[in-house]
């Protein structure tokens, strides 16, 4: 069989492989990075059939292009299906008030919704002369790995975490010949995520203590609800808004894709859900806030920063991946943000925790271990050359964006 990346190959960016197989296209996840103007895969030829692993945007962010132009069929899990309609109607929304390129229409959206065809973990399929099987990725709630078995098996990874999280179960091992996985994290090493749990909500106490608002920006799907989860116990008036709230009852209503729903029911009800311009007031007088963007780029999080930028009592608690060229990376290294343009300084507190959803370097080298192939593609990752030292009794295979390469 025939792959070529189309995009996130050797950068942590928009993800698209195509292969090709006995006269056949599929395509694994067609995503768009969210930078300035977004950016997107190469385009792709006309696809048989798509496999979604999970619904952040730089995985299905073009999934309805692929869609609305060859009518695709598109394979996914329930929960993903549902949480990437919103983040594909909030990504063209988003576009149109930017003014940036409309990739796709909500037409094609709508076929998109029609066209995906909803399994389950350790269901199959039969595609192009292949038995497609679903397993668990531990990324989010519904991020899968898609084992492919013809007359050898290879096993595509997606996004990936092996440490059970208070939300979803890690990923477990598949045995394979070729093993096409996620190297985000090469060279590097999360903390203890206890830890990391521990000292987040210590941070919270202090802030709140002293008399601050304790400022939580989350990405809305799993980061949010994660975050949640970790603070339902503390008893403070806690707020949550933005998109999250909305990716939390999807969770619920697929609750087969939690570690936990009894927790995850818990927290939501711990917090209270800002559902209008009057509520968002009151929340702006709360202790703990968790928001969309987790950036700081845009949605809710921007008018909470504005109320407690100079109030050195309060504290904006970053716990994701800040991007290049966000505020959230301005504000880490440089000490302020940029709102409708212009540069705003904050008096604040900032603090960063690691609450990262990938797998870190030495879980990902257990991880490719315990699967024992032969290949080994590593993809999604700007650190590839790192894994080389540990993995020298493989063939390991670092494919750049656009080059075609073959595995028996």
């Amino acid at each position: 069989m025939k792959l070529k990346f189309l995009g996130g190959a050797d950068q942590v960016g928009p993800m698209g492989m195509l292969l090709q197989h006995k006269g056949a296209n599929l395509m694994f996840e067609y995503g768009m990075a969210a930078e300035k103007p977004p950016v997107v895969p190469m385009a792709a030829p006309p696809t048989d059939f798509a496999f979604l692993t999970h619904c952040h945007l730089d995985h299905c962010g073009m999934i309805p292009w692929l869609c609305g132009r060859y009518d695709t069929e598109v394979v996914a899990t329930p929960v993903t299906i549902d949480v990437a309609e919103l983040i594909m109607k909030d990504s063209l929304k988003i576009a149109k008030l930017e003014g940036y390129p409309l990739h796709y229409t909500q037409n094609d959206i709508s076929t998109t919704m029609r066209n995906f065809i909803s399994m389950g973990f350790g269901e199959s399929i039969d595609v192009a002369g292949f038995e497609v099987t679903l397993h668990s990725a531990g990324h989010v709630p519904g991020a899968t790995m898609f084992e492919l078995k013809g007359d050898r098996t290879t096993v595509y990874t997606g996004d990936l975490h092996t440490y059970n999280t208070r939300l979803v179960w890690g990923a477990h091992p598949v045995r394979c010949d070729n093993l096409i996985i996620e190297g985000t994290y090469g060279g590097k090493l999360h903390p203890d995520r206890l830890k990391s749990e521990y000292f987040l909500q210590e941070k919270v106490k202090e802030v709140v203590e002293r008399g601050g608002t304790a400022l939580v920006p989350c990405f809305a799907v799993g980061r949010t609800q994660e975050i949640m989860m970790v603070l339902k116990d503390l008893d403070y008036d806690m707020w949550v808004d933005g998109m999250g709230k909305s990716v939390t009852r999807l969770y619920l209503e697929n609750p087969e894709y939690l570690r936990n729903m009894k927790k995850l029911k818990a927290a939501k009800r711990t917090f209270k859900e800002v559902r209008s311009a009057s509520m968002r007031d009151q929340a702006k007088k709360g202790q703990v806030i968790i928001t969309t963007g987790g950036m700081l780029d845009g949605g809710p999080v921007i008018s909470y920063m504005q109320r407690i930028k100079n109030d050195p009592k309060s504290a904006i608690l970053l716990t994701g991946y800040q991007a290049e060229d966000t505020n959230g990376r301005r504000l880490l290294e440089q000490g302020y943000i940029e709102i409708q343009g212009a540069p705003v300084d904050l008096d604040c507190e900032v603090m960063k925790f690691d609450f990262s959803a990938h797998a870190d370097h030495n879980e990902l080298v257990s991880f490719i271990r315990a699967c024992d192939p032969e290949n080994v593609v590593i993809m999604h990752s700007e650190t590839r050359e790192e894994f080389l030292p540990d993995l020298e009794e493989y063939n390991v295979l670092l494919p750049r964006t656009g080059e075609e390469f073959e595995l028996h």
